[in-house]
């Protein structure tokens, strides 16, 4: 059973810290062909499209198109704070393998 991926209090928090909502935007997570592992993950920021999933919390919206939605399916979008940079990041539990960049996967 697909069911939508979730987003943690860090990745909101993280979104009304840069202001995202006050100009309009939302953190869109899209799932594209390419990348070192056959799907790559594109985050950033953009304005929510009719057939959006809409994610909200503290005043923040996380968006997701129906395209890459049954890639994202239990997914957990976070945000993570490391000595590399900090960044959202994704657990996709339809991964069977990463890449080292964490932004690549194949299922």
């Amino acid at each position: 059973m697909q069911l939508p991926p979730k987003v943690t209090a860090r990745a909101f928090e993280r979104l009304a810290e840069i202001g995202a909502n006050d100009q309009g935007q939302a953190l869109r997570v899209a799932v594209e062909g390419g990348g070192c592992s056959g799907f790559q993950y594109e985050i950033a920021l953009d304005t929510p499209k009719e057939d959006d999933l809409v994610l909200e919390g503290s005043g923040q919206k996380v968006i997701v198109d129906a395209v890459s939605l049954p890639f994202l399916s239990n997914a957990v979008i976070d945000f993570s704070e490391e000595l590399i940079g900090a960044r959202f990041v994704i657990e996709n539990p339809n991964a069977t393998s990463a890449c080292g960049c964490g932004t690549s996967f194949s299922m």
